[in-house]
């Protein structure tokens, strides 16, 4: 278990060959901490290889196995953390220790030794918790404990934001590559028009002319001179950390310091996980009282419907590119005339240059429907602890108003059978709770929906 990114050799991302970047040579985020169930398995797949993570007592870390058992190869994710703390198959209940041993294999005569096997042993790949998010080296381990863990420029304790610093955070499983991701975040010029209505303004629109100021192999930063809405809010600085890791970063008078933070966490081809952190200093504490006071989960409903504005087209405009000759011909593919393509443009050329594509020779899956796009439910609230719980709340309150609308016109019914003076009032009191009560039960059917399914119709395209 790697718990700090401070060690006596440094090494870089991307292995040691300086014109190639190796992707698996990197840290990679896989969840927020807050996120993760100690009692559960979780499963997760980096870069095409199916992980289980779980919670090791004895050694009170985080521990990412390789997802199949040894002995017949079942999914340790579908099995549990045994009452000993350790994590358990579910097909035969081996079971094993934090570093991927196998402590004991209950088929086995009492004086057998098989579990001391080699072949019996898990594979254990490095871990490490930082600002509050857990991260996975999948390269070489004997190399984890002297990679940097790529992190963002805000000072934190235990995981949360310090000195004034207030920050939002979200993820969501995304149908389209973590190259396309960062292709698209690193792009400012479309934030006017692909998000009207919902964080940007057609009318903000204006030349956009960026600045490339260091690249290399573990990166590049850029700058907008003028910034965005008309240079209204001052320069906005951007930075890149091969292989997953992109901010931008503004200071204003109008709002302080605000930085839009992107992991994009490699899966599958065609598929990734986006770690978006807002963090913010504000020049006044209202804005920061209303962000700390926001549920999360009706913040990240949100976040879900920005993500959504261009989620349709990216997972098609991917597999655009393929056909006009991939990455290593976005040149061509791609008509770049103004500078607003300057960071695009870059990342591209880094990617050629280096070599850095996750899924080499791989190709895409089918597109998938308009509605598999839209999916809310699978790719983030039932992973996200604050919206699965709401999830959960709102069933319960819609089955709590149906049975208390029921009774209350039982009630009234029985009262107005019988007779008797207060039949009238009670009636109306039945009356009344039912109205309420189907009003809520609206509300609430609305607040499911939208933790279910985003909407077709993004918000630049309402009238």
């Amino acid at each position: 278990m790697v718990t700090t990114a401070v060690a006596t050799d440094r090494v870089t991302a991307g292995g040691d060959e300086p014109t190639k970047f190796e992707p698996i040579e990197s840290w990679y985020p896989v969840a927020y901490i807050e996120d993760l169930d100690k009692l559960t398995p979780t499963p997760f797949t980096l870069l095409d290889r199916d992980l289980v993570i779980w919670w090791d007592s004895h050694a009170a870390d985080w521990r990412a196995f390789d997802d199949r058992c040894p002995h017949r190869l079942a999914r340790l994710s579908e099995g549990r953390i045994a009452e000993d703390g350790l994590l358990e198959c579910p097909y035969h209940g081996w079971a094993f220790t934090g570093d991927g041993t196998c402590d004991r294999i209950p088929q086995q005569l009492p004086d057998a030794k098989a579990e001391t096997s080699r072949r019996a042993c898990v594979k254990s790949l490095p871990t490490a918790v930082h600002q509050g998010l857990l991260f996975i080296y999948p390269g070489t381990a004997t190399r984890a404990v002297g990679t940097p863990v790529p992190l963002i420029p805000v000072p934190m304790v235990d995981g949360k934001p310090s000195d004034g610093w207030v920050m939002m955070n979200t993820f969501r499983d995304l149908p389209y590559d973590a190259m396309t991701l960062l292709e698209n975040v690193l792009d400012p010029s479309h934030l006017p028009f692909t998000h009207h209505n919902s964080v940007g303004k057609r009318s903000n629109a204006s030349p956009v002319e960026l600045e490339v100021t260091s690249s290399d192999k573990l990166g590049f930063t850029g700058t907008w001179a003028e910034g965005p809405r008309k240079g209204t809010l001052g320069r906005q600085d951007s930075t890149f950390i091969a292989p997953c890791l992109m901010w931008h970063s503004l200071t204003s008078k109008q709002f302080g310091e605000t930085i839009t933070v992107v992991y994009a966490t490699p899966t599958r081809k065609g598929e990734c996980r986006i770690f978006a952190r807002f963090p913010f200093k504000f020049a006044s504490k209202v804005p920061a009282f209303f962000i700390k006071n926001t549920p999360q989960w009706y913040s990240h409903i949100n976040n879900n419907a920005i993500l959504e504005d261009d989620q349709i087209f990216l997972h098609h405009q991917e597999r655009y590119l393929v056909q006009s000759g991939g990455s290593e011909n976005f040149s061509q593919a791609f008509y770049l005339p103004t500078k607003a393509d300057a960071f695009v443009f870059e990342y591209r050329q880094w990617l050629n240059d280096y070599q850095a594509a996750p899924f080499p020779g791989q190709t895409f899956s089918p597109a998938l429907p308009t509605e598999k796009l839209l999916d809310r439910y699978h790719s983030h609230t039932e992973h996200c602890q604050s919206c699965s719980n709401a999830y959960k709340n709102i069933k319960t309150a819609k089955s709590a108003i149906v049975i208390t609308a029921i009774f209350a016109w039982i009630v009234a019914t029985i009262f107005a059978l019988n007779g008797g003076e207060n039949a009238l009032s009670i009636g109306l009191i039945a009356i009344g709770i039912v109205g309420v009560g189907a009003i809520g039960w609206g509300v609430c059917d609305r607040l499911q929906t939208k933790l279910e399914l985003g909407d077709r119709l993004p918000a630049r395209n309402r009238k």
